[in-house]
């Protein structure tokens, strides 16, 4: 399963990339997650994610990201704040489960 992270520029969504990878193998999963700038994504989208996860810092662009999410047919959430953090791998877990219930 492939994931991306969407933040402004690419490089504070590593610390959710890593939360969310060590959650995954808690559980017994291997998820491929990446992060790309909000500048990237449409170019991003064509490497066949299955979901896409916005920062809390760009939830002001949420609604515009997430057209272009829908455009490709890729589920996407904005990430509760609480989940984006290094501790926040459970919750950041739970809300791809969400939007992914495959994964659970």
């Amino acid at each position: 399963m492939k994931v991306l992270v969407v933040c402004s520029g690419g490089m504070s969504s590593t610390i959710a990339e890593d939360a969310l990878r060590k959650e995954a193998a808690k559980r017994g999963l291997t998820l491929e997650v990446a992060a790309c700038g909000t500048s990237a994504l449409e170019d991003e989208l064509k490497e066949g994610y299955d979901a896409v996860l916005v920062a809390p810092q760009v939830r002001h662009r949420f609604k515009e990201l997430a057209a272009t999410c829908e455009a490709a047919s890729v589920p996407v959430c904005l990430i509760q704040p609480m989940a984006y953090s290094p501790m926040g791998g459970p919750k950041l877990f739970a809300q791809l489960a969400e939007l992914l219930p495959d994964l659970a």
